[in-house]
């Protein structure tokens, strides 16, 4: 799914902050989408809210909160960290829509992104999906 306007990732956000987007519709790119939408309205709250968001949409289609699915709390943080980096660097004034497009286009476009600053068993650990983990292989460069 690519967005080609702000309101698109408005929308979307909207959805998944409701509970009522496709699950079809929660992609890779549209995470990101999600947590640029939220970090632009308000950092701290982002931060804040973005977990009990992402189980309670989980929850909502299906998808359960445990030890070895569903919410992960160090690719949360880490997916977040990316994002603002991704806005605080992107030129001022640049739509939203354009900051994600040059999210996605980079490494954190690749869905295992995270394998390169975690091993697979650190970041899939239960201590990593309960609570921030610092990187094992390098530290995140934002």
């Amino acid at each position: 799914m690519s967005f080609e306007t702000d309101a698109e990732m408005v929308a979307l956000t909207r959805g998944f902050r409701t509970c009522t987007l496709p699950k079809e519709k929660w992609t890779h790119a549209a995470h990101w989408a999600g947590a640029l939408c939220l970090l632009s309205e308000d950092r701290d709250a982002a931060y804040r809210d973005m977990p009990g968001m992402i189980r309670a949409f989980n929850e909502s289609v299906g998808g359960r909160n445990t030890d070895s699915e569903g919410y992960h709390e160090t690719i949360t943080i880490a997916s977040l960290r990316a994002a603002e980096h991704a806005l605080d660097t992107a030129p001022e004034g640049t739509p939203l829509h354009d900051v994600l497009a040059g999210l996605v286009a980079g490494p954190c476009g690749k869905p295992d992104w995270i394998l390169t600053y975690w091993s697979r068993d650190c970041v899939f650990s239960v201590k990593a999906r309960r609570e921030w983990v610092e990187p094992d292989l390098r530290p995140l460069p934002f």
